[in-house]
């Protein structure tokens, strides 16, 4: 990996830096980082920007990945994880820019996750039986929070029979899973032609015998192929999407579903939704700059002509160490057992443990 890091000139020392989790470019000297949740300025810069663009050729040539004129940004990931995003100066204003998320080294399992209090144990043991249930599940938050990272430790939980089928714009989730096939998107050829977008993955994954489907993001069209996909039989789908709150996550769900291209009601999107969805785990970067769900939400239907959803868990805040740092922990929080519960129960993945108030 370190002849990677040296494709990337001066920010090498940064990728290297085990406490640094992303780095920022914009443009030759307004370089900066974030550690330990803090953004500050960096101590490197480039001489000029001609350099940046060399940089990002370089690495995209390598990943065989094409970033030009005509298509002037584009993702990467290289092989430890670590998420490289390009836009070339045809597209911005002060020079290139370059964003680069790297994985965190300390996390290697649901446990580490604990660990750091992103949830507590109990919680990690309802997701992981929720997983185990074949419940659908969608991952919701902004840029960065983790949700790729929780969704891959969860996806670990799955059983070595069954075949998964993952779905990406880039590769970042490296599952080991013996049974699995990772499908990538495709940009056009010089002549316009070749593209492979999500909406073709997802149909063709259905020919290839999933267990399970894995979409790394839900952005556009594809939802409603997605959801299509989940209501014929194909339990246990696990995806993301960027949202501001579990609801949020599911308005945006049915307005990405709504703008498909296909003439379907409104009403119908809806019934969809709330039959194919089971829960929404929600996460987000707190002022501290620690990254913790905040919410697990099951969708319960239809009431009144909207989506309903219930809490099962929410992050309750008391108060602030003498360290800045927030504290408080997930509580159930439901008014009636989730609808999926007695099945959870029977199969004997969890016991209502899960739902006692001392979480730990």
């Amino acid at each position: 990996m370190n002849n990677v890091y040296e494709m990337f000139g001066p920010l090498k020392s940064l990728m290297e830096d085990a406490s640094i989790t992303e780095i920022m470019v914009n443009g030759t000297r307004n370089i900066y980082i974030e550690k330990d949740g803090k953004k500050m300025e960096a101590d490197v810069n480039f001489q000029k920007d001609d350099e940046i663009v060399d940089i990002i050729k370089k690495v995209f040539k390598n990943f065989d990945k094409r970033i030009d004129y005509y298509y002037p940004s584009g993702d990467i990931c290289l092989d430890d994880g670590t998420r490289v995003n390009a836009v070339l100066p045809s597209l911005t204003q002060g020079g290139a820019a370059i964003t680069i998320r790297k994985l965190s080294q300390n996390i290697g399992t649901i446990d580490d996750l604990v660990k750091v209090g992103s949830l507590t144990s109990r919680v990690k043991d309802f997701l992981i039986a929720a997983v185990k249930l074949k419940l659908n599940i969608l991952f919701s938050g902004g840029t960065g929070v983790g949700k790729t990272t929780l969704l891959k430790l969860l996806a670990c939980h799955i059983n070595d029979e069954e075949r998964i089928i993952v779905i990406e714009d880039a590769p970042e989730l490296h599952l080991g899973h013996p049974n699995s096939v990772s499908l990538q998107t495709r940009l056009p050829d010089e002549n316009g032609k070749g593209e492979v977008d999500l909406r073709y993955l997802i149909r063709n994954a259905m020919r290839m015998r999933p267990d399970r489907i894995i979409l790394g993001e839900i952005r556009g069209q594809e939802a409603l192929d997605t959801l299509q996909a989940m209501s014929t039989g194909h339990r246990g789908t696990l995806a993301i999407i960027h949202g501001s709150s579990s609801r949020g996550a599911i308005a945006r769900l049915e307005t990405l579903a709504k703008f498909s291209g296909v003439d379907v009601p409104t009403e119908e999107i809806k019934k969809l939704i709330s039959s194919t969805i089971d829960i929404v785990v929600h996460i987000v970067q707190l002022r501290d700059g620690s990254r913790r769900i905040i919410n697990v939400s099951e969708v319960r239907g239809i009431e009144r002509g909207a989506i309903a959803m219930q809490d099962i868990y929410t992050f309750r805040t008391e108060g602030v160490d003498d360290k800045g740092r927030i504290k408080g922990k997930l509580c159930s929080s439901f008014k009636m057992f989730p609808a999926f519960f007695k099945e959870m129960e029977k199969q004997g993945f969890v016991t209502t443990d899960v739902f006692k108030e001392d979480n730990a």
